[in-house]
């Protein structure tokens, strides 16, 4: 029998280090060629390392959350033959190197810190065995039963009913063992056992807890992370609020969604906004820009890249709609939607999700009054944009309701000024507001 080493492979562009983001499979592991082994991570993108050979896997490169370098142990599989590992024999054990069979990540398992008051000496188990052993000594936990019929009311005494009143108990949930099922104060002991735990005389929505939960920040939260705070470090922001009156706007785009919804697929605010933003920049192309502050080198781009916030399971991520000024709204709606897709099932591209010119953020209709975007560094701007509410205005002496909307946006104000910046804004609402001019060259 032989070694096979499996090593970090280089992803390309210079990287030297890459995060180790999933581990497929465990020491002891039988694993076949092609069979996937972990996953990895680097900016953005996530890749998956095959296995390329079958056999026994004896020993893991390191946890979850790890850097590794390029060209690293990643992992060590005991194969038919010589295997590709020299001098096998003369290496050090690896048994306690890499992550062993009975061992598990923080990623896997975030041990839940008990409050009971005698702990177990420290060095006395792993992480794993603490979360088994508390659950091993918690109380079983049984559904409630079955409510009664509709209409019958529980038999029981007034002292058993003072008694279920200061435990928090509903006496509709409990089992009666009396005569004619009336409920006695052993059925309310019952009870308290199968939901296991105590009840106080608010009710278990007002019992203390004391629990607390240890949660790595590995992955692409990681990086996030490490995005915002390079943004926050690096970019004096400023932001501008402004109000804009989407009625004509909103009324325009039903119109186009009830003669071409069909045909072309029904048109959200985005693909409006996104058209008011590209013809913007053309009078304000110093909002269409990135700063290389090592370099003090502002570059502005003719050609508009715009990136779009897209929440995930994992976290934010920013897939990129290139040259969206060659875009109508409908082939621009087409576009985010496959980005976002690709974003969200992990599977968009490390191009899709890098090099964007400026950026779009909206929370929909979570969007709230007003935002903060952080900018999407190296870039100078981002557009946040605020949910649509009705509220009456004043027009031409008359109360009539309308559709308003704040966009909240944020620039760097090294290389954007604050009167450039209320222009740009201003230009935007000008569009949006008068929305026939988002179709006139």
């Amino acid at each position: 029998m032989g070694q096979h080493i499996v090593k970090t492979p280089d992803i390309g562009e210079g990287i030297a280090e890459v995060e180790l983001v999933a581990w497929h499979v465990k020491v002891g592991d039988m694993v076949t060629e092609d069979q996937l082994l972990a996953d990895v991570m680097t900016d953005k993108a996530t890749v998956e390392i095959p296995s390329p050979v079958a056999g026994k896997v004896m020993s893991l490169g390191g946890e979850v959350g790890k850097q590794i370098a390029v060209g690293s142990e990643l992992i060590r599989i005991e194969v038919e033959g010589a295997g590709n590992a020299k001098d096998v024999d003369s290496l050090p054990s690896r048994g306690t190197a890499g992550v062993g069979a009975s061992q598990t990540t923080d990623s896997q398992v975030v041990a839940a810190r008990s409050p009971h008051p005698n702990p177990p000496p420290a060095g006395e188990g792993t992480k794993a065995a603490a979360v088994v052993s508390n659950a091993r000594t918690a109380p079983p936990r049984a559904a409630p039963p079955a409510m009664r019929a509709e209409g019958e009311k529980p038999i029981a005494s007034p002292a058993v009913r003072k008694r279920a009143w200061e435990l928090g108990i509903e006496l509709q949930f409990v089992h009666g063992s009396g005569p004619a099922g009336r409920i006695v104060h052993e059925d309310l002991d019952v009870y308290l056992a199968s939901r296991g735990q105590p009840m106080t005389a608010k009710g278990a929505g007002y019992a203390q807890r004391h629990e607390e939960q240890a949660i790595p920040i590995i992955g692409l939260r990681r990086k996030i992370a490490q995005k915002m705070q390079e943004a926050k470090r690096r970019i004096p922001h400023f932001s501008y609020v402004e109000e804009i009156d989407v009625t004509e706007l909103e009324a325009l785009r039903a119109k186009l969604n009830a003669k071409y919804g069909a045909e072309r697929g029904k048109l959200t605010l985005l693909p409006l906004l996104a058209r008011a933003v590209v013809l913007a920049v053309r009078e304000f192309p110093q909002m269409n820009a990135r700063f290389d502050d090592d370099a003090g080198v502002v570059t502005r781009y003719g050609a508009v890249h715009l990136g779009m916030a897209t929440q995930t399971d994992s976290g934010l991520m920013v897939p990129v709609l290139r040259h969206a000024e060659a875009q109508d709204p409908w082939g621009f709606a087409g576009e985010v939607t496959r980005l976002a897709d690709a974003a969200r099932s992990g599977k968009a591209t490390r191009d899709e999700l890098s090099g964007s010119t400026i950026t779009i953020s909206s929370l929909g209709p979570l969007g709230g009054i007003v935002t903060t975007p952080v900018i999407n560094y190296p870039e100078v701007a981002i557009i946040g944009v605020n949910r649509i509410v009705e509220r009456p205005m004043f027009q031409g002496g008359n109360i009539v309701a309308r559709k308003l909307m704040n966009l909240s946006s944020s620039f760097d104000h090294r290389v954007v000024d604050g009167v450039d910046a209320a222009e740009f804004i201003q230009a935007i609402r000008a569009l949006l507001e008068t929305p026939a001019m988002l179709f006139v060259e």
